[in-house]
């Protein structure tokens, strides 16, 4: 089993019952795509792919995706004018890449320019948790961290999304 760079393993608490900071919690309670958000408040956007692959789920995600043995997990970080933003951890069930084949070779693309054109997409609650991330390129620091279950086409999907301290610098707090 492939090990992910970030842990997920962590508790997590509905978005709508939490104190957020005041600057964070537009970014995430966004109901919509975090991505087309970040790229209305930055001149560049771009994806960094960390990691790729095929493996098992862990036994902690397997209440969010129940009767999935399989996964297909990509981990990202989405920058913003050259300033990395958000950390991104997906995780696809094996049915879900089968079904929606778009979803098995993103590369670069980002996952939400995808599941939010499509029509049958429906967002579980948002979660929320503080995660002490360390990535390549953007140091170490306690972040905001959101994961939802999508359904798309009565398909699943987890995906999670922590806050970089970059995002304190982008143009929407200007």
């Amino acid at each position: 089993m492939s090990i992910p760079v970030i842990s997920l393993d962590t508790d997590w608490h509905q978005a709508q019952n939490c104190s957020l900071p005041s600057e964070l919690a537009p970014w995430i309670l966004e109901p919509a795509s975090l991505t087309a958000r970040l790229k209305r408040h930055c001149g560049h956007f771009r994806v960094q792919v960390l990691n790729e692959q095929r493996t098992a789920l862990p036994v902690f995600l397997q209440p969010l995706l129940p009767n999935t043995l399989q996964a297909q997990l990509r981990e990202v970080i989405l920058w913003c004018d050259d300033k990395p933003c958000v950390y991104g951890q997906s995780w696809l069930p094996e049915k879900t890449v089968n079904a929606l084949r778009p979803l098995a070779d993103m590369g670069e693309r980002p996952l939400g320019d995808y599941i939010f054109q499509q029509s049958g997409l429906q967002r579980g609650s948002i979660e929320v948790t503080q995660l002490q991330l360390t990535l390549p390129d953007a140091g170490s620091a306690l972040c905001y961290t959101r994961r939802s279950v999508f359904r798309l086409n009565d398909l699943p999907l987890l995906v999670a999304e922590a806050f970089l301290p970059a995002m304190a610098e982008l143009k929407a707090f200007a």
